[in-house]
């Protein structure tokens, strides 16, 4: 026969499930945290680059590419067709002043050099001797002036007696005119021949000058043709490093050619290159900084190309130090470049994150958590970034490369 449960049984059975069921679901809560917890990507603060923000001064730049290339470079083009015969360096090697570098075939080119020679002997005895002629024709014209100007002297002596004699009545009218005629012919006769002579005199002192002034061009173009005989021996105009040179004995050369090129590399300056959309943001004496690793150098624009070439614009950075032990001839480098200051600003540091003025997805620390957040940036120099919005001062976001965790909204921090 059944009896029925004391209800103080019953309960205490009812507590009993209520206990297991409430084990289970704690148990059930304890599982789905742990796996939640397994499954959160856990970072280690020491493993990132955490940057501070903050307010202060922001001088704005625009980043440029840059190369590094000697401070002076010579190129060394051939003055005269020739052939190498000899070569006498390779690159890399140092070249004092004068030092031979090549030898070219000059046996044509000393042939000519000569035959030049000849030619001056030849030019300045002509012009010795149109000196002598003008001398001789000219001192045989002015003999002839003074024997016509004695001639003159004598008819007048002689026009004076007759006119003296017609006035004592032992001469007569016609005498006297005949002798006064004789006279006036004389006087038009030497005028004629004084005339004559500074006319020949002009014209001898001119053509002497053009014969003289042809003999100097003549001589200013053999100087030349001696200079290129002698630049035609290839040496090195400085001591520098020889960094080109043709060595392919034998090869012809065509005048103007480029058969070495020296460099000073001990001395260096950045060739800069910027797309044309900020080419109004680059002048003359702007201050640059180059970035070479960890190095910043700090410089000055000069040689802003006035037009782009197939859309970038060229520029030159002087370095303030220029024999700065990192640089090296080739090597790439970032350039920046000082156009503005803002003042005041939330700013953040600039690393690899940063491409440009926009809205960014940034790690914030929270709490033992990085907690991703959109952030607008603005403008930027080589070491801070301008924040416009979705930070304040004192926040702390992660500046290290965060691309494998673009995801995730959320992570915890150890």
């Amino acid at each position: 026969m059944d009896r029925e449960i004391a209800k103080e049984v019953r309960q205490k059975e009812l507590r009993r499930q209520i206990l297991k069921i409430g084990i289970g679901v704690a148990a059930l809560i304890i599982i789905i945290s742990l796996i939640v917890s397994l499954m959160q990507t856990n970072l280690n603060r020491k493993d990132l680059s955490i940057s501070v923000v903050d307010r202060g001064i922001i001088e704005v730049s625009v980043n440029a590419s840059g190369k590094v290339v000697p401070a002076f470079e010579e190129i060394i083009n051939s003055p005269i067709t020739s052939r190498i015969v000899e070569v006498y360096k390779k690159g890399g090697d140092l070249v004092e002043i004068g030092t031979p570098i090549m030898k070219l075939d000059l046996q044509s080119a000393e042939t000519e050099y000569k035959k030049l020679l000849d030619e001056e002997q030849m030019r300045q005895l002509q012009l010795e001797q149109l000196r002598v002629t003008n001398r001789g024709k000219l001192s045989e014209m002015e003999m002839k002036l003074k024997v016509s100007r004695m001639e003159l002297n004598r008819k007048e002596v002689e026009l004076r007696n007759e006119r003296y004699l017609d006035s004592l009545g032992a001469g007569t009218t016609d005498k006297v005119r005949q002798v006064e005629l004789s006279y006036n012919v004389g006087q038009l006769q030497l005028t004629e021949d004084e005339e004559k002579y500074r006319n020949e005199k002009s014209l001898s002192e001119a053509d002497l000058k053009v014969k003289e002034l042809e003999f100097n061009i003549f001589r200013k173009g053999l100087a030349e043709t001696k200079r290129m005989l002698e630049d035609a021996q290839i040496r090195s105009p400085r001591q520098a490093i020889l960094t080109y040179v043709n060595n392919e004995v034998g090869a012809q050369i065509a005048q103007g050619s480029r058969v070495a090129i020296v460099s000073d590399l001990s001395h260096f300056k950045i060739e800069g290159e910027i797309a044309d959309a900020y080419g109004d943001r680059i002048a003359d004496g702007s201050r640059a900084v180059v970035k070479i690793g960890n190095d910043k150098l700090n410089g000055t624009v000069s040689d802003v190309t006035p037009l782009s070439k197939n859309g970038v614009i060229s520029f030159t950075v002087q370095l303030e130090e220029a024999n700065h032990p990192r640089l090296r001839s080739g090597l790439k480098t970032d350039v920046y470049v000082m156009n503005a200051v803002k003042e005041d600003v939330l700013r953040l540091a600039n690393t690899s994150y940063y491409v440009g003025k926009g809205e960014y997805e940034l790690f914030v620390v929270n709490d033992g958590q990085l907690l991703k957040r959109k952030v607008q940036l603005g403008e930027s120099n080589f070491e801070y970034v301008e924040v416009i919005n979705g930070l304040k001062a004192g926040d702390e976001v992660v500046v290290s490369d965060m691309s494998d965790y673009q995801d995730k909204k959320k992570l915890k921090l150890k």
